[in-house]
């Protein structure tokens, strides 16, 4: 996902759609992957919930319409952007985890993330 890409919110924080700013710890990366922890802005967020409109977040990339190659030979993709709101600690802020996660990002260190998403692809 590139900058000021759109992508939905696949969690319960409350927020609806994000907008990708930029990927911490890197000074000129242009892209984030599944299991790269970005800097988003809320764009829509569901009425009376903590995250209003405008608010910075950050956010742990859950799926991706690009695909994604795998050592064994098999690519995914999936049919939206999405990502997950997590707090500075890397928790998730939601309690939900809406939609199928990459295993990826298990081994990007955000295991609480997968392990409450309903489907991990293996």
């Amino acid at each position: 996902m590139r900058p000021q890409t759109y992508s939905n919110v696949a969690d319960n924080s409350g927020a609806r759609k994000s907008m990708r700013i930029r990927v911490p710890g890197a000074s000129n990366r242009q892209y984030a992957s599944i299991g790269d922890m970005v800097v988003a802005v809320v764009r829509e967020a569901v009425p009376n919930m903590p995250p209003k409109g405008s608010e910075v977040v950050r956010a742990v990339i859950a799926r991706t319409r690009k695909g994604l190659n795998r050592d064994n030979g098999m690519a995914i993709r999936f049919d939206d952007n999405a990502a997950v709101a997590i707090d500075r600690e890397g928790n998730p802020k939601g309690t939900r985890v809406f939609g199928p996660v990459a295993r990826e990002s298990r081994e990007c260190h955000f295991a609480k993330t997968v392990s409450s998403a309903p489907e991990v692809l293996r």
